[in-house]
């Protein structure tokens, strides 16, 4: 598939970057909106809607939980030191890493696929319900 960003003017390694950020920026969005449907669907509630601010909240909530799953459970050779312009935003440099790592980790889509699953698989219940993150991660109830 082609490079699609707009700048080609980029040097070879920033255009990788960009492309691979990219896929990762889509591949999470898949797994969070899928995960949101599904818990709304669990809840007896309708299907989000792209303009509601709750919705929106609620699949940051998302997004972030996600992320944060990754940051524990991925693990390259070496942590690359992430590049960001995200300043303080956790989650920008929660994915920032993560781009590093699946430019650098062999395994890493593979390990992305692995923890999608798991992630998906998990019950939807309300926040006060929902299993810890580390038993999510490790299978346990």
């Amino acid at each position: 598939m082609p490079f699609r960003h707009p700048d080609r003017s980029h040097d070879l390694d920033t255009r990788i970057e960009l492309e691979v950020r990219e896929r990762l920026e889509e591949a999470i969005d898949f797994v969070c909106l899928e995960a949101l449907v599904n818990t709304r669907r669990a809840a007896g509630r309708p299907a989000p809607v792209a303009d509601n601010t709750d919705d929106r909240a609620d699949y940051q909530a998302h997004v972030g939980a996600f992320l944060r799953l990754l940051a524990a459970a991925v693990r390259g050779t070496t942590v690359p030191r992430a590049r960001t312009a995200a300043g303080d935003d956790p989650d920008a440099r929660l994915l920032a890493a993560q781009v590093a790592l699946a430019r650098t980790a062999p395994d890493y889509w593979q390990q992305f696929e692995t923890l999608s699953a798991r992630y998906l698989a998990a019950p939807s219940t309300s926040g006060g319900e929902r299993r810890s993150l580390l038993a999510r991660l490790f299978g346990r109830a």
